[in-house]
Formats: C-alpha cells, sequence, structure tokens
C-alpha cells in the first residue's frame, strides 16, 4: 500500500524560463479534480530526497499548500529531469480523491531463485512497469514477481501477474513481462584470431598465366 508522504508547496508566481533560476526550489504544477490548475514550488533537496525513498510511480502525497487550510491528497504524475545533469526540472502533481479508483503505473519488483539461471540462463525482463487501477491509498509502490519456478525456456506474461487485493493490472495479457533464456556463446580467443588472421577470398582473382580463375 502506499504511504502519503506530507509535501510543504508554495504558491509560485515566476513561470516559464524564469523558473530557470530557481535553484533551492523546484517549480511545480499541481491540477486534477475540482480545481483549477496551481503553479506551486517544493524545496529541492527534500523531494530529491523523499523521489530516492519511494521513486516517482504511483506516489500518493499530501500536499500542503500555502494559504490553503487543508492538504490536498494527490499523486507525483510527472517528474522531468535534465537529460544532462539529471537534476530534477519540474514536477506535476495530480490532485485525486481517495473514494476514486484510478489508473497509475507501478514498478515490477523480482524475488525468489530461478532455476533455469542457476543452470545457466539468463532472465530477460521486457518491460519494467504496469498499469494498475485502485484507490489512491490501495496502491502498491510495485507489484512483485515470484520467478522461483521459472526453468530455462520458461516465461511470464501479464496474464500471469497477480496485483495485491484491490488492485487490478489492466495491461494487455499478452504482453511479455521477462522470460529464462539460454545465454549467447562468444566466441573464444583463438576463434576470433584465426578469424582475423584469415585472407579474404578475391572473386575473379587472376591466376599466373594472366586469366582470371573465372570462366
Amino acid at each position: 500500500m502506499t504511504e502519503s508522504t506530507t509535501i510543504i508547496a508554495r504558491r509560485r508566481d515566476i513561470i516559464g524560463k524564469a523558473n530557470r533560476r530557481m535553484t533551492d526550489e523546484i517549480p511545480a504544477i499541481l491540477y486534477g479534480t475540482g480545481r483549477e490548475a496551481l503553479p506551486v514550488a517544493v524545496d529541492r533537496h527534500d523531494f530529491e530526497l523523499f523521489i530516492s525513498h519511494h521513486g516517482a510511480g504511483s506516489t500518493l502525497v499530501s500536499i500542503s499548500v500555502e494559504g490553503e487550510a487543508t492538504p490536498v491528497n494527490a499523486m507525483v504524475k510527472e517528474v522531468q529531469t535534465s537529460p544532462v545533469k539529471g537534476t530534477i526540472l519540474h514536477i506535476d502533481f495530480l490532485a485525486v480523491r481517495m473514494d476514486q479508483i484510478i489508473q497509475a503505473s507501478v514498478g515490477l519488483h523480482f524475488i525468489g531463485e530461478s532455476p533455469g539461471v542457476k543452470a545457466g540462463g539468463v532472465l530477460m525482463q521486457s518491460v519494467h512497469t504496469v498499469t494498475v487501477e485502485a484507490l489512491p491509498a490501495e496502491l502498491p509502490e510495485a507489484i512483485e514477481i515470484d520467478v522461483s519456478a521459472l526453468e530455462l525456456g520458461d516465461s511470464l506474461h501479464m496474464s500471469d501477474l497477480v496485483g495485491p487485493e484491490g488492485v487490478t493490472i489492466v495491461d494487455d495479457p499478452e504482453v511479455l513481462v521477462c522470460s529464462v533464456t539460454t545465454p549467447t556463446a562468444e566466441p573464444v580467443e583463438e576463434e576470433l584470431v584465426a578469424e582475423e588472421g584469415a585472407e579474404p577470398e578475391v572473386i575473379g582473382e587472376e591466376s599466373d598465366d594472366g586469366k582470371s580463375e573465372e570462366s
């Protein structure tokens, strides 16, 4: 179940490119059911610490907005980061009602030891998140997948996943989630040396009498 954490948000007057001058705070937007979009700013250090512990997916937060008496229940909908520095540039908070089912993206957490992996196979993960429906307070931080029964050649699809009580997985049931495959053999050093030392075949090379070997 997702635990709610309180985040203090200051009303923000600075918008657009001017947000780049903000260093100790992160610009954000709070929007959703029953309210107009509100530009806010949150403490950078506090939010980065929060994300490092909880991640950005399906995270329920209680936002204490400057000037509002009642905190707002919201989800961390999107976190934009710099492709160069990796720093957080902007946050989208989606206000939610605790009595209404919502959709959210949830990460996958693999547990157990696969016999196929022990036998030399490789666990290949095809997807890293799933889309689920649940009440905000029932959203899990991750869906656990037990791979302890997977032998070489076995695989799991969305239809094999089971969410916690009250959580429904809504992705296509035919989507491949993971599989245990045989690793591809890499050429040994002797084979590589032999290939490098082999002379290329020349098509139409002339013979000693000056005529092409092809006729």
